[in-house]
């Protein structure tokens, strides 16, 4: 993607480096939501053959339904699937149109590394006041991934500004990472 673009060692490093977020967020994904099905259903089971059930399974499930959200989110921004909004790309010239996504890019990059600087503010806030959740586990750990989505859909959007800046003219619309 990267080829004859200006800098392009540097951006696809960059790519590089992105897809193996990705590979990773995927293995997450699929591990929370696996985690929840298989808790959830060992809750409902438990609850209706033997009348006991699993303190932890409530808390456990809403923490891995944050992280679901939150890697899907940072995932729909690797694949350019995040919300939009196009208005203003219906009517320039192709050039103008890779300066706008340049500008939508940085919008986001400039919102998502002011939500990644408030979280990381509210996580440190929390490990200094000591929550604690089920299993006596620090709150703060559990909250981490709002932080570093926020982090990484910041960097996917800075490369996504990149690439629509450098994009040759003759391109349409810089395709999506």
């Amino acid at each position: 993607m990267a080829e004859g673009i200006p800098g392009g060692q540097a951006v696809r490093f960059w790519e590089r480096l992105d897809a193996a977020i990705g590979r990773l967020e995927l293995a997450l994904m699929v591990l929370s939501v696996a985690l929840m099905l298989a808790t959830a259903f060992a809750q409902i089971v438990l609850r209706n053959v033997m009348g006991v059930g699993l303190s932890w399974s409530e808390p456990l499930v809403r923490y891995l339904v944050l992280w679901v959200g939150f890697i899907g989110a940072s995932l729909a921004t690797r694949e350019g699937r995040h919300i939009t909004i196009e208005v203003f790309m219906l009517r320039p010239s192709a050039p103008g149109r890779r300066y706008l996504a340049a500008v939508s890019q940085m919008c986001a990059l400039v919102v998502c590394a002011l939500m990644a600087w408030a979280a990381v503010k509210f996580v440190h806030d929390d490990a200094q006041i000591g929550h604690r959740t089920f299993l006596d586990l620090p709150t703060w750990i559990l909250e981490s991934i709002i932080p570093a989505a926020f982090a990484v859909m910041s960097l996917r959007f800075l490369l996504r500004t990149i690439l629509a800046l450098r994009r040759d003219s003759d391109l349409q619309d810089p395709p999506p990472l």
